[in-house]
């Protein structure tokens, strides 16, 4: 799937749209509809469908307006995206006291931003390098520092701890949900893959020559009965990575 861009978008108008600014002084009749309406639409078709899916005109149809008409709300896709993330990201707000102290809560983070991209899989593929600068994606980021505030971190250090987590999360996302829509997206399950490739693989395969990859690879199907196990992957590696933030906060 093609890769989305935020902070593509017009600077004064997407400000505008993300603060709060007064609406434009407008003649004639109430307006219909208004910018959260249109972003709560294009949401639920990005959730449905995939971001390939999302144009004004669909979003337009699912409102029951014209395309044109939406545009005196949002000026254009790249507007709708970064109103779209940030809105989204007002999802992951949480409370500061969270049992556990500073594993407890990055460990918050890291769950409320899993929880995220299942509810929204399309966020996988938008790349936020230059960051919508709206309230709740700001928020969301003040959030997640306060998780290892006060550790002896340096403020990079909380930085780069909390792009980690982020990065990890989204990785093993995004190779869950592969693995789970792989089925459907190919027609064929994991069991019938393997059954048709298995006995081609034991015609050319030598055990001694891969004693290691012998071994773990039959326990590691033993125990998973499946070619890998996404949510145990996901807890293991998610505690290892919490293992190292304590290490560095030790050291400290």
């Amino acid at each position: 799937m093609t890769t989305e861009y935020t902070g593509g978008s017009d600077p004064k108008r997407i400000m505008e749209l993300l603060w709060g600014a007064p609406e434009r002084t407008r003649r004639g009749p109430k307006p219909r509809l208004s910018a959260d309406q249109i972003v709560e639409a294009a949401t639920a078709i990005a959730d449905a469908e995939g971001l390939a899916a999302l144009s004004m005109r669909k979003v337009a149809e699912r409102l029951g307006v014209t395309a044109m008409s939406l545009y005196t709300y949002v000026p254009g896709k790249a507007e709708l995206l970064d109103l779209m993330l940030d809105r989204v990201c007002a999802e992951t707000a949480k409370p500061d006291e969270v049992a556990g102290g500073w594993r407890g809560r990055l460990e918050l983070v890291a769950r409320e931003s899993q929880a995220l991209y299942l509810r929204h899989p399309w966020l996988l593929h938008v790349a936020t390098n230059r960051p919508v600068l709206g309230p709740n994606l700001i928020a969301r980021y003040d959030y997640e520092l306060r998780a290892v505030e006060g550790t002896g971190l340096t403020d990079i250090e909380m930085d780069l701890v909390v792009t980690m987590v982020g990065d990890y999360v989204h990785g093993a996302v995004r190779s869950a949900l592969a693995a789970s829509s792989l089925p459907k997206d190919t027609g064929k399950s994991d069991d019938e893959w393997w059954a048709e490739f298995s006995p081609l693989l034991e015609k050319v395969y030598d055990p001694e020559r891969f004693p290691v990859a012998t071994r773990v690879g039959a326990a590691a199907g033993e125990e998973y009965a499946a070619p890998l196990d996404p949510a145990r992957s996901f807890e293991f590696g998610l505690a290892r990575l919490l293992d190292g933030v304590a290490a560095l906060i030790e050291r400290r």
